[in-house]
């Protein structure tokens, strides 16, 4: 994984020096996704669509409302899992979440990963 990295970093050098550009954008579209059905799965069947849609406001923020509050903040994927074990209340109105202590850590992290992409359909 390091090797691809640097050999994908180099690439980006040597485009570069040669004068063809190359969007950050298009390079992390070579960057593994997050699972999206099965992210959608799992916020599916831990009721958290009950509360989010993926891009209108129902009880809760839109999951892409989340992603763009969210964006560039490199603590973002701790506090989102923190918040979805834990509940909180007061950053989005004065409903609170409520906690899903139950729900494992794993389905935590591809359902936060998903939100944080932006929730993509497909």
């Amino acid at each position: 994984m390091f090797e691809a990295r640097v050999a994908s970093g180099a690439l980006v050098v040597a485009l570069s020096c040669l004068g063809v550009s190359m969007s950050m954008s298009a390079f992390a579209a070579d960057q593994p996704a997050p699972a999206t059905a099965n992210a959608i799965a799992i916020a599916r069947s831990n009721a958290c669509m009950g509360c989010h849609a993926v891009d209108r406001k129902l009880v809760g923020p839109s999951f892409q409302q989340v992603a763009q509050k969210y964006k560039g903040d490199a603590q973002a994927s701790a506090k989102l899992a923190k918040k979805v074990k834990d509940g909180g209340a007061g950053v989005w109105g004065s409903i609170p979440m409520p906690s899903h202590p139950a729900m494992n850590d794993g389905d935590v992290k591809a359902v936060v990963a998903w939100v944080l992409a932006g929730a993509p359909q497909k």
